[in-house]
């Protein structure tokens, strides 16, 4: 088995973290993995199995059609030979593309070879539009790829109505233990004391993640909860609009930036509940890990992923309506008043492990592959890796 796997980059987020998970599984398993991005000369965030193969095109930027539809055009033309060449070259089994741009690209350069071509979904696409140039694409694309993916019920139903395409497949992210450990570390007794409580969130610095609601709900809550500190691991464009609103709160000392931490499992571990505010998710793998670590949660109730995670009232709380920040301060306050419950609902919340297994996730690819026409059965007496 030979699959391909292209991804704009390697550099750091949730659908990267799914491509490393996936492809170090299938190299294990033995198959021929080659990773191509349009990226070049950056270091990859998530480490890979040394038999994985890396290609680099060095094409990136301009991807949204920003410079206008001829250089557009002409930049995405020179993309597809690209991946063709590659295809051509290694004569994979199946080409997978992630994400929405990458897939429709896949889908183009793989026309006439003898690959299948499956396209995937990481997003929820009416909560997160691509521009007009590819969203024509996708909606005309899809539905030539041999298999679509999505990560929920949700998204799936969407890509069958919008894009026109039958038969998406359902396939949960892939979750493993112990998370990865790269760089850089932060350790969490560098930011907060060991005598603090700790409310956590984690994701990129970026409006969609709502990070300024989570800040205007916590100040209205902390005076009332002095123990508690919040802290937000990552990194994004929205730092300095966060830590201004940090300042005109004068919450300096009890909520903390410290940016992206490659041991995030360390603060998982630390944490006393996790909380998501994103106001859409394809899926949330943060929520997904802190739960498995032991973190009760509260999370906005936002398309589409939070609600396939979180049992309301047994392992989390689901709050509505999303960006209400009175809302959201009166979940948390809820929990974080109350340890017995809270202590409670994180005893179950670990049941996400068995819930989203590594097994079930690679069977479902396997059954993905074989519908989309791969000449081979799933074999039951596949090792299988975590």
């Amino acid at each position: 088995m030979k699959i391909v796997v292209f991804i704009y980059s390697m550099h750091g987020g949730g659908a990267e973290r799914v491509t490393a998970n996936l492809t170090n599984e299938w190299a294990a398993l033995g198959w021929e993995v080659t990773i191509v991005t349009l990226t070049a000369g950056e270091i990859d965030c998530y480490p890979l199995h040394p038999r994985i193969r890396r290609i680099e095109l060095g094409l990136a930027g301009g991807c949204e059609g920003a410079g206008g539809l001829l250089p557009t055009l002409r930049a995405n033309l020179r993309r597809i030979a690209a991946f063709r060449r590659v295809l051509r070259d290694i004569q994979p089994t199946v080409a997978l593309g992630v994400m929405a741009t990458a897939s429709v690209l896949a889908v183009l350069a793989g026309i006439g070879l003898p690959c299948k071509i499956i396209a995937s979904e990481h997003t929820h696409p009416p909560k997160a539009p691509l521009t007009p140039f590819w969203e024509h694409l996708r909606r005309w694309t899809y539905r030539l790829a041999d298999k679509v993916v999505a990560l929920t019920d949700e998204t799936r139903q969407w890509v069958e109505a919008y894009c026109h395409c039958t038969g998406v497949a359902v396939i949960p992210p892939p979750f493993t233990l112990p998370i990865a450990r790269t760089d850089p570390v932060i350790e969490p007794q560098r930011v907060v004391g060991d005598k603090r409580r700790v409310l956590l969130a984690a994701g990129r610095l970026s409006p969609e993640k709502g990070f300024d609601s989570l800040i205007e709900a916590f100040g209205k809550i902390a005076n009332t909860l002095p123990q508690w500190d919040l802290v937000i691991v990552g990194e994004g464009r929205a730092r300095a609009s966060l830590e201004q609103q940090i300042d005109d709160a004068h919450m300096r000392g009890r909520i903390f930036l410290p940016g992206r931490a490659g041991n995030v499992a360390d603060w998982y571990e630390r944490a006393d509940l996790y909380v998501l505010s994103s106001h859409y998710e394809g899926f949330s793998m943060t929520l997904v890990e802190a739960m498995a670590s032991g973190c009760a949660a509260v999370s906005y109730d936002c398309d589409s992923g939070p609600r396939v995670i979180i049992e309301p009232g047994t392992n989390g709380l689901l709050v509505n309506p999303v960006g209400d920040a009175n809302a959201l301060a009166r979940a948390l306050e809820t929990l974080m008043k109350d340890d017995a419950e809270r202590h409670r609902m994180a005893l179950r919340a670990v049941s996400v492990i068995e819930t989203f297994a590594l097994r079930k996730t690679i069977a479902l690819w396997q059954q993905v592959f074989v519908e989309s026409g791969v000449a081979f059965p799933p074999r039951a007496d596949l090792p299988l890796c975590g």
